[in-house]
């Protein structure tokens, strides 16, 4: 068989030690680092440009994560040029460390300092792989090969810092794949690159300790995190940081318990861009946090912001589900859940700890409506019915024709016991809201003045009718001329128009709610502009109103097929 699990052998575990992660709860936030520039960017089917760094750049640091990794400027001259943009032009705030990514080659170190020169502040970050596998099948090097590259690298990088005092400089070790990587050898190869560096406690180094690929569970990562910090020596000289990868889909939660462990920094992506299934991402770990009534120390108050920029610089769209911020989070399509939420909702007071069924934080921290959300969904099969329409046809329903046309398409679904094609949902809108007889338009000019006057003519069966009106504009006029006309007031409750895009003769749609002598009446029509539109949807009101009892329906096709 191809799907054999018999192939596969559990990740090797850490050796018994007294771990006391599961014991602990999380009071504060971690040190944020961006590897969107970096880990990301290579990522990417077309990596980013110098230009689109440097919007992604401003987006970081207003978010206000104090860590980014900006680059491979020895690798790239794309992130090469990108390095210096931020030095040349003083791009870096004060409190903003840059960090850049080199391996264990002299040529690139020497490179990566010239990349950093004018730099008030930055972290060279050294790597090289260190599992069992890439020594044997890759490097075909024992440990001891291993750790000699991880000196001389280390070496090199001490070096060619004295030749810049000018600059902080903060050195970083990665023992890449330390995910599959015996414990005893991460510490000893680690051990060995601070006997180059001899951090202290005033100038500690940065040990990070990846998931290059989740190979086991969280929890398994965060004893080799807490076995690590345990074991390492000097660990007051150390900063444990952490570089999560989601092959497992467990990026974020491996994050979180290396926290519990003993990290105090993070490395990961806005979103969880990066290689494979992606990095950590921040914004959940940290409104994870937020949720607990701890300070993320970021500022996620406008997603959207942050959403929009990440799709347009990496071509990648956000998932409408994505934790926290997804377009479709704060949705609800079951009644049930709507019912919880609205009836929390009344019962929430605003000075006491949020309480609200299916909503672990209040949307509006983020800038969310949970009312617009609410109103979208607020029947079971509401939602997915203005979805269909908009992701379909372009069509827009305002609140109030979702709960008037809510009815009839559940009625119509019922009837079939089965769901309605967006196809089927716009007929059943336009049988019950869009009645362009007896009334019907012909023809209609509008004049500017002190107010806007419309001539407009109506057909009536044969009968030909020439009305005249003014008003604040085209709508109000024809209310108006139909005043004059027919002596019935038709007061226009709310009103909602848009261009639909597209080929068609139909290019633009109007909804109505008006009031016609106490009836409240919704309605709605398409035509080539929105005057047009919005015209023949108060005819076609005024037509619901006049019809006592309304036509009988017409049997709707089952275009489905």
């Amino acid at each position: 068989m191809a799907f054999d699990h018999r192939k596969y052998r559990p990740a090797p575990r850490v050796p018994a030690f007294d771990r006391t992660w599961p014991d602990k709860d999380l009071d504060r936030a971690p040190i944020w680092v961006s590897e969107d520039l970096r880990d990301g960017n290579q990522a990417l089917l077309e990596p980013m440009s110098v230009e689109q760094k440097k919007r992604f750049w401003h987006q970081i640091v207003k978010v206000g994560i104090k860590e980014v990794m900006v680059g491979f400027p020895s690798a790239s001259q794309p992130d090469y040029d990108f390095v210096r943009w931020l030095i040349e032009e003083q791009q870096i705030p004060e409190d903003v460390t840059i960090a850049v990514l080199v391996q264990c080659r002299e040529h690139l170190i020497e490179k990566t300092f010239e990349s950093l020169v004018g730099a008030k502040r930055a972290i060279v970050h050294l790597y090289n792989s260190t599992s069992t596998i890439q020594r044997e099948r890759v490097f075909e090097m024992d440990r001891d090969g291993i750790t000699d590259i991880a000196v001389q690298g280390a070496t090199w990088v001490k070096t060619y810092a004295e030749r810049y005092p000018e600059v902080e400089w903060c050195f970083e070790y990665t023992p890449e794949s330390f995910s599959s990587t015996e414990i005893d050898f991460s510490i000893a190869i680690c051990e060995a690159v601070m006997d180059v560096w001899q951090p202290t406690p005033d100038n500690k180094c940065i040990l990070n300790l990846p998931t290059t690929v989740e190979v086991a569970g969280p929890h398994h990562h965060a004893d080799q995190i807490e076995y690590f910090c345990q074991h390492i020596k000097n660990r007051d000289s150390v900063i444990v940081s952490v570089h999560t990868h989601n092959d497992r889909g467990g990026a974020v939660a491996s994050a979180e318990l290396a926290l519990l462990a003993g990290a105090e920094r993070v490395e990961g992506t806005l979103l969880g861009n990066g290689e494979r299934t992606g990095n950590m991402d921040i914004v959940t770990l940290a409104m994870n946090l937020y949720s607990q009534g701890i300070d993320p120390e970021l500022d996620l108050t406008n997603p959207d912001e942050i959403i929009q920029v990440v799709q347009e610089c990496t071509g990648i769209a956000m998932h409408p589900r994505h934790p926290w911020v997804g377009e479709m989070v704060y949705t609800a399509f079951s009644g049930s859940h709507q019912d919880a939420i609205r009836k929390s909702l009344k019962h929430q007071k605003p000075d006491e700890p949020w309480q609200v069924a299916y909503l672990p934080i209040d949307p509006h921290d983020i800038g969310r409506d949970y009312q617009a959300v609410i109103r979208v969904n607020s029947q079971s099969g509401k939602g997915g019915m203005a979805f269909l329409l908009e992701r379909d046809y372009g069509i827009n329903l305002p609140r109030w024709m979702m709960l008037a046309l809510a009815p009839y398409v559940q009625k119509e679904s019922e009837a079939r016991a089965s769901e309605l094609s967006s196809e089927m949902i716009r007929q059943v809108m336009f049988e019950h809201f869009s009645q362009q007889a007896p009334l019907a338009l012909a023809d209609y000019r509008l004049s500017k003045g002190q107010h806007e006057g419309i001539e407009v003519t109506l057909w009536e069966g044969a009968e030909t009718l020439r009305l005249e009106g003014n008003g604040n504009g085209a709508m109000s006029a024809f209310t108006d001329a139909w005043r004059k006309h027919s002596g019935v007031n038709v007061a226009i409750v709310d009103y909602s128009e848009h261009s639909l895009g597209g080929d068609s003769e139909a290019n633009a749609i109007a909804f109505v709610q008006l009031n016609i002598d106490g009836q409240r009446i919704c309605a709605v029509a398409e035509d080539s502009d929105t005057v047009s539109a919005s015209l023949k949807a108060l005819l076609s009101g005024i037509n619901i109103a006049r019809c006592e009892p309304q036509p009988a329906r017409r049997a709707i096709e089952d275009t489905t097929a």
